[in-house]
């Protein structure tokens, strides 16, 4: 099942080991390999060599398909091929005409060069594969075209015409400031204390209103 129409020159179609990435999991995540994936397949090489297009920080972009044994999200699992290889990787999670694209901006270990280190994963919704919902644009750069898919996928096309770390630095500040709401209306929902529940609520105003401010902000810069 191939999901994006790629040229015939990007093909691989080789089949990876679920055992190849042992060494980067412990006990438990290599349970995850073997009850949860029924293979792992390497099926398309992005690169200037093979689509004509030139590299400028992104060298190669791989596509991963992963089939699943059931309908899961499966995080941890990516999580681990997306560190022990150094190029970025485009993964199709699929499960009975169903499946969810998932890539991660990520930059190379700076104390171990057989890691790297994920700043931001871009994760669809699940969709029928005979949607073609998603499209991949061979345009521009090898850059480019990560990119313009970390925007489809995100849906934040505010930022198609900027660097993809500024679209990571909004998420990330766009999740802490959720995350912080979702803890004040926590701890207000178990404060017994008028007084202060009164401050968890201004606090609460507080965030909330950043939050606010930085949504307002994203689409008025652009």
């Amino acid at each position: 099942m191939y999901l994006f129409n790629l040229p015939y020159t990007t093909v691989v179609n080789r089949v990876i080991p679920k055992n190849a990435f042992d060494e980067y999991a412990n006990t438990k995540q290599r349970r995850l390999f073997t009850d949860q994936v029924s293979r792992v397949t390497w099926t398309h090489k992005i690169s200037p060599d093979t689509v004509n297009l030139e590299a400028r920080e992104i060298n190669e972009i791989q596509v991963f398909e992963i089939e699943l044994k059931f309908r899961e999200d499966i995080k941890t699992i990516l999580d681990i091929i997306d560190k022990a290889i150094p190029y970025h990787i485009i993964f199709i999670a699929a499960f009975n005409g169903e499946a969810y694209i998932s890539l991660s901006v990520k930059h190379p270990h700076p104390g171990d060069e057989n890691h790297t280190v994920i700043d931001w994963t871009f994760r669809s919704d699940w969709f029928s594969l005979g949607e073609k919902k998603y499209a991949m644009q061979l345009k521009r750069s090898i850059d480019a075209v990560f990119h313009d898919l970390c925007i489809q996928i995100s849906g934040d096309v505010n930022f198609s015409n900027k660097p993809v770390m500024e679209l990571v630095v909004y998420k990330k500040n766009v999740a802490a400031l959720e995350k912080e709401i979702y803890d004040i209306n926590l701890r207000m929902a178990n404060c017994r204390q008028f007084n202060e529940k009164v401050k968890l609520n201004l606090l609460l105003l507080e965030k909330q209103a950043t939050l606010a401010d930085i949504r307002i902000g994203r689409s008025a810069n652009n």
